[in-house]
C-alpha cells in the first residue's frame, strides 16, 4: 500500500505544479465539509486523489477536508489532508504536504502513512510496528535538552494565551502553519515538542491534519497526549477537533503542562455595568469582594454609583471585561473595547452573558481559576456612501424611517442579484444574531461554528420573500430603490441615515469578538435560553 501513498503523492506534486502562480493557488471556490475555505489548490489536489483511487479501483474509502466523507464500500479509509499548509503554499512558503494515512475508525488503528513536502519531495513514512522513515533512512526522537528546547508552537490567531507564554519559556520556538511537517520535526528528533493550544474548539486541530504524523511520530518513540494528559486518539470525523502537546522524551510534556496550567496572577479586570438596572449597584459590590486581590478597573458610570475612581470603557487597558447587564449591554461594551467579554444576566433572556446573577461568586471563582475557554465569533462590516460604519457583532437591519411604510429592496450577493422584495427592511444577520432579532422574523438557528450569514426580509409583502443564508465571506448588497430614506441600525446601538436609491455592502469583518464561556455547548444554550424563553 506504500507504492500505492507514494504514486499519489507523484500525481499530487504534479497537479499541483501545474497551477500557474499564487493567485490562481489561492483563489476561493468554495467551502468544504470542515466548514472552512476552499482554495484551488486544495480542490486541485484533492480531485486528483479521488481520481486515481477511483481509476485504480483502489480498495479505500476517503475522508479529506474539502469533500468530507466518500464511502467506497471498502473496510479501510484514507485520511486525506490533501494540501496541509495551504496558506504556506499560496505564499510560495515551501512548507506545505500532502498527508494521508490509512485506518479503520480512529487514530488508534492507522496502519500506515505517508507524508511528502510538495517542495522539496522529503518524504516520511511509517507502517505499525516498523518504526519510521525519512527517504528511505530510520528516524528517532531526541533525548531533550530542557536548557536548550526547541519546540513548535501553534501561534496562529486563535491560539490560547497559555501558548504566547510558554514560546517566552524555551530557548527557541516556531510556528510553520503546516502541523504536519512540524509533527515530523519531533519524529526525526529536530525538535523537542509541538503543542497545539486554541481558544476555540472549531480552531482546533482535526483528524485529517495529523493522522499521517502521529504514526510517524510514534514509530519513531514519541507519542501525543491531549491536554488531559490522555494518549491522543480522534475519531475518522471532521466534526472532532483536539488541542495536543507532541514530544520526543516525557520531560517535555511534563515542563509543557506545567505552563499549561499555571493561571496567570497579573490579570486586569474590567467591570462594566448598566446602571439602569435596579440592583446593579449590589451586583457590581458582590463582583468586586469576588475579585477580592485582583487589579481590577470600573467603568465609569458604576464607579460614580459606587463613589470610586473609574475609567471609560474605550480607555480600559484590561485582560477580560466583565459585563453585567443585559445582551444591549455586552453589545455596548464589544463596540468600545476589544478585551474579552464575560457577562453576568441582569437583564431579560441574556443569551449571550455566562453567569447568572445568583452564581456571581461561583463565576468569577472560576475565572480566576482559569477554568474558562475564549470562544471567538466573527463581525459583520458595513459601508455606506464612502464610509466604513460600525461594525456588527449581532445584525445589521436597514429599515424605513417612516412607521407603516413599505420599501423596494434589491439585495445582491457579489453583484449579482439574489432577491428582489418589498418589505419593512432588510436584516443581515451573523450566526451570533441568528438567536435575536433574525429569529423573530423565522429566520434559521445558526451553529456559531457556521461560517455564513443571514438575510432576511422583514415583513415582506409576499409569502415567497423568505430568508437566504449565504457564506460569510461574500459581499452582500442591499440597494434601496425608492427615493424614500432608510435607517440603519447595528446591533440596536449605532443608527444611520440611509438616502433612497441607493446601497449598502455588508461583509465579513477581519476582527472578531471574544466571549469567555464555561459552557460551549451552543445547543444547550438554545434549550435553556431560548425555548422557554417569555
Amino acid at each position: 500500500m506504500m507504492d500505492v501513498l507514494s504514486r499519489i503523492a507523484d500525481a499530487v506534486e504534479e497537479a499541483v505544479r501545474k497551477i500557474p502562480d499564487s493567485k490562481c493557488r489561492g483563489e476561493c471556490i468554495g467551502v468544504g465539509a470542515d466548514g472552512t475555505s476552499t482554495s484551488q489548490i486544495d480542490k486541485i489536489a484533492e480531485n486528483t486523489v479521488l481520481a486515481f483511487i477511483q481509476r485504480n479501483n483502489i480498495p479505500l474509502n476517503v475522508l479529506s477536508e474539502e469533500i468530507g466523507f466518500v464511502d467506497n464500500g471498502a473496510v479501510e479509509t484514507l485520511v486525506l489532508d490533501p494540501i496541509d499548509g495551504t496558506s504556506n503554499a499560496i505564499a510560495g512558503v515551501p512548507l506545505f504536504t500532502i498527508s494521508m494515512a490509512i485506518g479503520t475508525r480512529s487514530l488508534a488503528d492507522i496502519h500506515t502513512a505517508y507524508l511528502r513536502n510538495l517542495v522539496t519531495g522529503d518524504v516520511m513514512t511509517a507502517e505499525k510496528g516498523k518504526g519510521a522513515y525519512k527517504n528511505g533512512s530510520r528516524v528517532r526522537v531526541r533525548k531533550a535538552d530542557m536548557d536548550d528546547l526547541f519546540l513548535m508552537i501553534y501561534l496562529g490567531n486563535g491560539a490560547h494565551p497559555a501558548s504566547f507564554d510558554l514560546a517566552k519559556r524555551v530557548k527557541s520556538s516556531r510556528s510553520y502553519g503546516c502541523a504536519s511537517l512540524e509533527m515530523s520535526l519531533v519524529a526525526e528528533g529536530e525538535a523537542d515538542g509541538f503543542m497545539m493550544h486554541a481558544e476555540r474548539y472549531s480552531r482546533a486541530i482535526r483528524v485529517v491534519d495529523i493522522a499521517a504524523s502521529v504514526l510517524i511520530l510514534r514509530e519513531a518513540g514519541g507519542e501525543v497526549y491531549d491536554l488531559d494528559g490522555n494518549v491522543l486518539d480522534m475519531s475518522f470525523d471532521l466534526d472532532c477537533h483536539s488541542n495536543f502537546i507532541a514530544f520526543g522524551d516525557r520531560k517535555v510534556y511534563e515542563f509543557i503542562i506545567k505552563t499549561e496550567n499555571k493561571v496567570p496572577e497579573s490579570l486586569v479586570y474590567g467591570i462594566c455595568v448598566n446602571t439602569r438596572i435596579p440592583e446593579a449597584k449590589e451586583y457590581a459590590k458582590r463582583v468586586i469582594n469576588a475579585l477580592e486581590g485582583c487589579d481590577y478597573v470600573l467603568e465609569e458610570g458604576a464607579a460614580s454609583e459606587l463613589k470610586m475612581k473609574g475609567c471609560p470603557v474605550e480607555d480600559m487597558k484590561v485582560d477580560i471585561m466583565i459585563i453585567i447587564g443585559g445582551d444591549g449591554t455586552i453589545l455596548r461594551t464589544s463596540m468600545r473595547n476589544k478585551a474579552p467579554l464575560i457577562g453576568i444576566n441582569a437583564g431579560g433572556v441574556g443569551f449571550l452573558a455566562e453567569i447568572n446573577v445568583k452564581e456571581i461568586e461561583e463565576g468569577i471563582r472560576r475565572l480566576r481559576n482559569g477554568e474558562y475557554v475564549v470562544e471567538e465569533r466573527f463581525k459583520l462590516s458595513s459601508w455606506y456612501d464612502g464610509k466604513y460604519l460600525a461594525e456588527a457583532v449581532n445584525e445589521a437591519v436597514i429599515h424605513t424611517d417612516s412607521i407603516a411604510k413599505i420599501r423596494h429592496f434589491k439585495v445582491y450577493v457579489n453583484d449579482k442579484l439574489m432577491t428582489e422584495v418589498r418589505a419593512d427592511g432588510i436584516i443581515v444577520s451573523t450566526p451570533t444574531g441568528s438567536t435575536c432579532y433574525a429569529m423573530s422574523l423565522g429566520a434559521p438557528l445558526i451553529d456559531p461554528r457556521v461560517n455564513a450569514v443571514v438575510v432576511v426580509p422583514m415583513a415582506a409583502y409576499k409569502f415567497a420573500s423568505r430568508p437566504f443564508v449565504v457564506p460569510a465571506d461574500t459581499k452582500v448588497t442591499v440597494e434601496t430603490m425608492m427615493d424614500s430614506g432608510c435607517l440603519l441600525v447595528v446591533d440596536g446601538q449605532e443608527e444611520y441615515e440611509i438616502k433612497g436609491k441607493t446601497h449598502i455592502d455588508f461583509g465579513r469583518s477581519s476582527e472578531t469578538v471574544r466571549f469567555i464561556r464555561f459552557n460551549t455547548d451552543f445547543y444547550s444554550r438554545v434549550r435553556e435560553k431560548l425555548v422557554n424563553a417569555i
